[in-house]
């Protein structure tokens, strides 16, 4: 537990949040982070916190401690941060811009009927960092916290990576806010819609291609075999897409992208998927990334530009990708949905209306009345 500044006198009592600001809730929107800029020193520092947690790389961490600083950093640094640096904006990160447009939104959105009610991003690595947003916890007397990690499929590697940072961080208070954590929304009808609206938008505008590929990032096999729903959910997920776009088997695949390493990881590979595509004939085809809320590193490098290329090298004439949902309206109704749904029985996501200046005021003075019996100065 972290130290807190001890309160001593009748005015630090006074300023004390829980006396002089109405309670509220908060939801933590959390994504998996980015680095500073696409620098090598940046990608060290971001791949080292990201690969140094347990829950991505399961790892004897003596073994693992010498592979990531002696192999992985130093070589894979470099190639990170030239691949970053091709989709950097003048604004920075897109996973980062997209990220602040879609909170920014889901709080206008929540805000029309749940003033009470905050957004504050975060990331499980990188800034702005899981530790700063509950550090704003008690400064704004947030009593109550739902906990939106941004994968619609859950994996340990994602979604538990966020739990067990944010109860890690949350142990440094003395006074914790009531908690609730969303684990997955990938069976969330209006997820499921959103998805599949994206995807037939997308074909009424460019026609549809020979193939539409469902893309996920992938992760070791023995993660399943240990007991992961990934595999299942991400599976579910096309199928219940492609149900709705009223699409045969026929015309979809699914595969997994981003291994790591030389053990096996889910199957099919994304790559390897779409060279056998080219070779078998396909001319053009269409790629989605339903795991990724936001457009980022994977989807704007990975596929709409490498693979693109091995696509086309293996002999296919256009691979087309779809965005991710982003700040779109779209996203930002189901999110806002969903955590109304989950925020059920807690007074903020009632509409209640924060206490009034009076109320405040007695508050305050009630509060320096105890101080005074106290005897604090």
């Amino acid at each position: 537990m972290s130290k807190a500044k001890l309160i001593t006198t009748r005015e630090a009592t006074r300023q004390v949040p829980a006396h002089c600001k109405a309670p509220r809730a908060a939801i933590l929107m959390v994504n998996l982070g980015t680095p500073d800029e696409p620098t090598a020193p940046a990608l060290r520092r971001y791949l080292r916190q990201f690969l140094s947690d347990p829950r991505v790389i399961e790892v004897p961490k003596p073994i693992w401690w010498f592979i990531l600083n002696g192999i992985i950093l130093p070589f894979r640094a470099p190639k990170s941060a030239r691949a970053y640096a091709s989709i950097w904006t003048e604004h920075g990160s897109p996973l980062l811009i997209n990220n602040r447009r879609l909170a920014d939104e889901l709080q206008r959105e929540l805000h029309r009927t749940l003033p009470r009610v905050d957004v504050m991003l975060a990331m499980s690595y990188g800034q702005p960092s899981i530790d700063q947003a509950i550090d704003r916890l008690r400064a704004e007397n947030i009593q109550r916290l739902l906990v939106l990690p941004l994968y619609p499929q859950y994996s340990a590697t994602t979604t538990a990576s966020v739990f067990d940072a944010v109860t890690r961080s949350l142990g440094r208070l003395r006074w914790l806010p009531e908690v609730r954590f969303i684990n997955d929304y990938c069976n969330e009808p209006d997820w499921l819609d959103a998805i599949a609206a994206s995807i037939r938008d997308h074909q009424s505008q460019h026609g549809q291609a020979d193939q539409l590929l469902f893309s996920f990032h992938g992760i070791p096999k023995r993660n399943l075999q240990a007991g992961d729903p990934y595999y299942c959910q991400c599976q579910a997920s096309a199928r219940q897409i492609a149900e709705r776009l009223q699409m045969p088997d026929s015309q979809w695949k699914l595969s997994f992208q981003s291994r790591l390493g030389k053990a096996e990881w889910l199957k099919p590979y994304t790559d390897e998927t779409l060279r056998t595509m080219a070779k078998n004939g396909v001319k053009r085809v269409q790629v989605i990334c339903p795991g990724f809320s936001i457009d980022c590193l994977e989807t704007l490098e990975e596929i709409a530009e490498e693979n693109r290329e091995e696509f086309i090298e293996a002999g296919g004439q256009e691979l087309e990708y779809i965005p991710c949902l982003n700040d779109s309206p779209a996203h930002v109704k189901l999110l806002a949905n969903l955590c109304r749904k989950h925020g059920q029985g807690w007074p903020e996501f009632a509409g209640q209306r924060a206490a009034g200046e009076d109320a405040l005021k007695a508050r305050v003075e009630r509060a320096d009345q105890a101080a005074e019996r106290l005897n604090l100065g």
